[in-house]
């Protein structure tokens, strides 16, 4: 018994041997291996806005996610560069909406879930898909790489800085009578053929004054960002998508 002891634990120790010596052997091999020509970029920072960066993931999601917007009907697919114009333009607010009152511009769940409801009845993409129904929303969130977790964000951010610009800007803003009558009969008049019934001014001068005052709200907003943006520190960093187009909100922050 004694003599069968060395033997075996020499047996034992062979196997131990070989194997480091393979893992020497392939860690040299790794070491002289010439570097892959073609690293994988998994992301990269294509703008930054007040030190927070941008990422070329970020936009590809914004352009994704532009078809739930109702305001881009029959404008096309929203390119590169008006993306990035838009995720600056959001970035710049947020970052304003968090040094100023953050809760006091946040939408409840059930606000979100209202939206929601309501882009899947009326935008035109969500019509066509059935997205009203559970199998025809889930299909359409796969069709343009969504998940329901993301349109929640995106709509949580849009509904969030909606409230913003209203608290900001629409206080203060008075639309007179004679403005609403002017709208009524150079504007909306014309826009009704010979014959067709035409509404009384009393009874479209609630919806003419909601477009009016949005548009000064807009017209201030703009502006707004416009020196915030010059305030700010905004770099590009793909040459690309340097030429960016001027700031208004519109695609970010329309209903």
């Amino acid at each position: 018994m004694r003599n069968r002891s060395p033997i075996r634990r020499h047996s034992a120790a062979a196997p131990a041997c070989l194997v480091s010596l393979a893992l020497c052997m392939a860690a040299a091999a790794l070491a002289q291996a010439p570097p892959d020509p073609s690293p994988v970029v998994l992301d990269r920072v294509v703008a930054v806005v007040n030190n927070h960066a941008i990422l070329a993931s970020d936009l590809d999601e914004e352009m994704h996610l532009a078809v739930l917007d109702p305001g881009r009907a029959g404008l096309g697919v929203l390119t590169a560069k008006q993306a990035l114009n838009q995720l600056i333009g959001r970035t710049l607010i947020q970052q304003q909406i968090r040094e100023e009152d953050a809760q006091a511009a946040e939408p409840s769940k059930e606000e979100i879930d209202a939206r929601l409801a309501e882009i899947r009845r009326e935008v035109p993409a969500c019509v066509r898909e059935n997205c009203a129904s559970e199998a025809g929303w889930k299909a359409f969130l796969a069709a343009h790489g969504l998940t329901p977790g993301r349109v929640e964000t995106y709509l949580r951010y849009r509904l969030q800085i909606l409230r913003f610009i209203e608290q900001r800007f629409r206080q203060g803003i008075r639309i007179s009578q004679p403005e609403i009558e002017a709208y009524y009969h150079d504007t909306l008049l014309p826009q009704y053929a010979p014959g067709e019934a035409i509404p009384l001014l009393d009874k479209v001068a609630p919806r003419i004054e909601e477009i009016l005052l949005q548009r000064q709200v807009n017209v201030l907003f703009d502006g707004w960002l416009k020196n915030l943006r010059k305030q700010g520190e905004v770099e590009v960093l793909d040459p690309a998508l340097e030429t960016v187009e001027t700031p208004g909100q519109r695609g970010a922050a329309s209903q």
